[in-house]
């Protein structure tokens, strides 16, 4: 998962010192035309929107201490969720303790980064790792697992050259000299740079093509479900540019929604796509509210009628993107005093019909959101629900392969909760933020989400997430949450780690719950397992073990049997 980040201000000021194998270059007296001559030739090529650019900086920071690369640990260490997949690709039936209902036909795909070492060198963050794909395939009461590397061009050209040769989340090309670090320049900002490795999500479009993203835009890569094979890059033909998107788009059988943060002129283009096409259309516009740059956003939610476009404190940071090394908050940086606030657009209109500010808020993932209507049918309030972190940003740092890797029996994981907004259609300035059942239910752990797709964008009952039992230091629970009865149920094994829990529902299903929960899970002794559970009363019905524990995955699909 990967971000590019700048902003605009009135004046120049950057301290960024670049580590090369002879020393360290001051490159503060140099940036300001470099980044006039670059800033001005790539918006002059993209820019559709008759923008000028005056002048591209940041605010000076203080100087921090980055964290150091992490030598690499190998697998021979018991938790394999933190460590590098053994091979490049897997496939073969699994052994099934229990009974998978003969109803579920099709192939479970999960994405997520799995190999964070070149040669001897380790990467810092979760977020860095070039993406496995797992396959699970389900027939006939049978399970066939794969995985394999995806071919992105940071793969490849890394596995070739035995180094990092493109930008990822935490990692940046050690320059060999002074030249070589103002093409990189150069490069990042033409977009050439950055990483294509989309190791975040994976997304069957209408059309039926499947596509691992990223938040580059460059990181959308076609893959086959059935082999695992490559295909090539998803190539938007529109002429919209830009270089990030939200890395979870919102996909149906009629469209594809996401949303482009326009990092000079702060604020998000909200686009739909069409099935079977590559082009993207503008439905509107939202301009920031607040802080220098727009709000880091990971994923958005929509109601039948809205787009809900959150523009959270946690903002994208030029300054910190320029860094030869990380920041704490790597590329983004944290700015309560811009304030957090939520805006709806209208789908048909592209008009924005509220917007109002929240308290404080940090949030990788929404669960759905809903239109609140009066006994009369009119809309009074968008209810969006996402995994909140309690306006707490040391989660990102908690995400660094050390920390995971090095866990003492402390209780580190930062608190998180089911965060309700209230987002009031009648004009009023403020919304609310709060828990929407109390978060000791899920052990104040909440991430990775999942509901019953049949109920995105609509009033809901069940969510299934990823919770706590503490003391830990990573969501080590599989949770389903009642919104209605404000209750949870968890599932737990001792020591191991589950991967998003993913709801698939019965064919012909009347009850929102009644289906399956498919997780995969690295186990305490350093093998794993593909996990089922009932949907409705959460209790195990299957699970398949693994050949060998695999990496930890992030976001997945479901391609149903055609």
């Amino acid at each position: 998962m990967a971000s590019l980040a700048f902003s605009a201000s009135n004046s120049y000021s950057f301290s960024t010192k670049i580590r090369i194998r002879d020393g360290s270059y001051d490159c503060s007296k140099v940036e300001k035309s470099i980044f006039e001559k670059i800033m001005y030739s790539t918006r002059s090529k993209n820019n559709n929107l008759g923008l000028t650019i005056m002048n591209v900086a940041t605010r000076p920071q203080p100087t921090v201490v980055p964290p150091s690369p992490e030598k690499f640990v190998g697998n021979n260490s018991k938790l394999a969720a933190w460590s590098s997949v053994r091979q490049e690709r897997w496939q073969g039936e699994l052994s099934v303790q229990g009974e998978i209902p003969l109803w579920l036909n099709g192939t479970y795909l999960r994405n997520g980064p799995g190999l964070w070492h070149i040669g001897d060198y380790g990467f810092r963050h979760l977020f860095d790792g070039y993406a496995t794909l797992v396959r699970l395939h389900f027939e006939n009461g049978g399970l066939v697992m794969g995985h394999r590397q995806i071919e992105s061009e940071a793969y490849k050209a890394a596995k070739k050259n035995k180094k990092l040769c493109y930008r990822e989340f935490s990692e940046v090309p050690k320059a060999d000299n002074f030249l070589s670090y103002i093409g990189d320049l150069a490069n990042l900002f033409s977009g050439a740079s950055l990483t294509d490795n989309a190791n975040t999500g994976v997304v069957q479009l209408a059309d039926g093509r499947v596509v691992c993203l990223t938040e580059t835009i460059k990181g959308s890569i076609v893959i086959d479900p059935n082999t695992l094979d490559t295909i090539g890059k998803f190539e938007y033909s529109d002429s919209l540019g830009g270089l990030i998107h939200s890395a979870h788009p919102i996909v149906t059988d009629t469209e594809f929604l996401t949303l482009l943060p326009d990092l000079i002129y702060p604020g998000y283009l909200v686009v739909r796509m069409e099935p079977g096409t590559n082009e993207r259309k503008i439905i509107g516009r939202v301009g920031c509210r607040g802080g220098p740059s727009p709000g880091w956003v990971h994923s958005f939610p929509v109601t039948e009628h809205y787009v809900v476009v959150p523009e959270m404190p946690l903002r994208y940071c030029a300054q910190n993107l320029l860094k030869a090394e990380p920041t704490p908050l790597y590329k983004f940086e944290w700015h309560p005093e811009s304030k957090g606030f939520v805006h709806v657009m209208c789908k048909a209109s592209g008009k924005i019909v509220a917007s109002v500010e929240v308290p404080l808020f940090v949030t990788f993932h929404f669960i759905n959101a809903y239109e609140e209507k009066d006994e009369d049918g009119r809309v009074t309030a968008i209810i969006a629900d996402c995994c909140e972190h309690n306006a707490d940003t040391t989660i990102l740092e908690k995400l660094r392969l050390q920390n995971l890797r090095s866990f003492s029996g402390e209780d580190v994981l930062p608190d998180a909760r089911v965060g309700r907004f209230r987002i009031p259609m009648d004009g009023s300035p403020y919304g609310k933020l709060e828990a929407a059942l109390e978060p000791d239910e899920h052990g104040r752990g909440m991430d990775m989400c999942s509901i019953n797709p049949a109920n995105l964008g609509k009033k809901y009952r069940y969510a299934y997430a990823c919770g706590a039992q503490r003391p830990c230091n990573f969501p080590n629970t599989l949770t389903k949450v009642d919104l209605f009865e404000k209750k949870a149920k968890n599932w737990y094994d001792e020591g191991s780690v589950p991967s998003e829990p993913f709801f698939v529902s019965r064919p012909g299903a009347t009850e929102e719950d009644d289906g399956v929960v498919i997780s995969m899970i690295s186990d305490k002794n350093g093998e794993g397992y593909a996990l089922l559970l009932d949907g409705s009363t959460f209790e195990e019905i299957a699970r398949a073990k693994f050949p060998y524990g695999l990496p930890y995955g992030l976001h997945g699909c479901w391609v149903p049997k055609a």
